[in-house]
């Protein structure tokens, strides 16, 4: 996805060096690379949808995840008469279904809430209005009672700032992955300017949430 992403910026005219500082000054400041993109270089005005056939669209998901039983189980085994399941994501909504597909998780989650890349000014994580949407979307006027699950430690600390306070950190610390087209190895690094106290639980595996929410699994 980094690469797609950075190859996106260089067709836009800028050299190797300017597509991956402003790559990862987008990714740091908003999120997510394409709100970046979309306030400071009028991309998209005829297609709205060119960066998500481009990037997201052309990515061959089926050959970098697969299906596991386990993972599937985990979603099984979580009370439905105690809790609903979303999906929150930064990607637009084809890309998010596509995920789902292949892990074989469609059928257990509830509801979506992503990117609307057809919206010129469409709200991200870690961005309050997100947060605030996916509650409308989901009919829960109570932030005490939203449990959340990012493997990105900003978006975690956004969640917070709206009192979701059951949030963990999914951490897969030691893996390298690509964040504002810069490779780097997973850890618990803060977003800047995140404060107060932290208390954030932190699982290495999906299966550790039956740890952290034992409250949600059916028994």
């Amino acid at each position: 996805m980094g690469e797609r992403i950075h190859d996106y910026f260089v067709s836009l005219g800028l050299s190797q060096e300017e597509a991956s500082e402003l790559h990862l000054r987008y990714y740091t400041q908003y999120g997510l690379a394409l709100r970046g993109l979309r306030r400071h270089h009028d991309i998209d005005a005829q297609d709205p949808l060119d960066f998500d056939r481009k990037c997201d669209g052309s990515i061959p998901l089926e050959d970098m995840i697969k299906f596991d039983p386990k993972t599937r189980k985990l979603f099984e085994d979580i009370d439905r008469s105690k809790v609903r399941v979303w999906g929150l994501t930064n990607a637009y909504r084809p890309h998010a279904q596509r995920v789902l597909r292949i892990l074989r998780l469609d059928d257990l989650i509830d509801g979506l809430v992503y990117c609307d890349y057809e919206v010129n000014d469409f709200s991200c994580k870690p961005e309050a209005d997100f947060y605030q949407l996916a509650m409308a979307k989901a009919k829960l006027s109570d932030p005490s009672k939203c449990y959340f699950i990012d493997d990105n430690r900003g978006n975690i600390d956004g969640a917070r700032a709206q009192n979701w306070s059951k949030c963990v950190h999914f951490c897969e610390e030691g893996l390298e992955a690509m964040e504002g087209g810069r490779t780097k190895q997973i850890g618990n690094e803060r977003a800047p300017g995140a404060q107060g106290p932290d208390g954030v639980d932190i699982v290495t595996t999906l299966d550790g949430l039956r740890s952290v929410w034992p409250e949600i699994f059916k028994h």
